[in-house]
């Protein structure tokens, strides 16, 4: 299966879960919690509050070498949101991709998201614990703070 045939799908509307696709086309649904659209909702605010000059996006869908996966909440400046705006699914991952990490997530499919992230342009990865305690993360590594919203909270209350 293709991400517009899952935009387009009848069925798959409207469903409690966020829907991802592997490599093969395959289906992966995840059910989320009231924590989860709690921080997707905070991350988003303050991305404005603390960035200029681009848009903040939730549940972006980015096209990886592994299928399309679905970041909970993105960062794109402007000229890169220029580009991935009217698309079903990013060419191009924005500049920032965080993940709200769940229950239903290992640490191993969080490192593996974030090397898709980085091998398809993102700057920044940043990971969003079930405390709302953030970490941020370059192609190089674990980072102190942001580098691109260096004043960003290093944790959501």
């Amino acid at each position: 299966m293709y991400w517009q045939e899952v935009c387009e799908h009848p069925s798959l509307k409207d469903l409690p879960f966020k829907i991802e696709l592997d490599e093969v086309g395959k289906i992966i649904m995840s059910p989320l919690k009231v924590y989860h659209s709690f921080y997707q909702a905070k991350l988003s605010a303050f991305l404005y509050k603390y960035l200029e000059n681009g848009e903040a996006l939730v549940e972006c869908a980015i096209h990886t070498q592994k299928g399309t996966k679905v970041a909970d909440v993105a960062w794109a400046f402007n000229e890169r949101f220029s580009i991935i705006r009217n698309e079903v699914e990013c060419s191009v991952a924005p500049e920032i991709c965080i993940e709200v990490f769940s229950e239903s997530n290992t640490q191993k499919e969080m490192r593996e998201k974030r090397q898709l992230y980085f091998d398809n342009g993102a700057v920044e990865f940043w990971l969003c614990d079930q405390q709302g305690k953030l970490s941020f993360y370059n192609k190089e590594g674990e980072l102190k703070n942001s580098l691109l919203a260096p004043d960003f909270p290093r944790k959501i209350k």
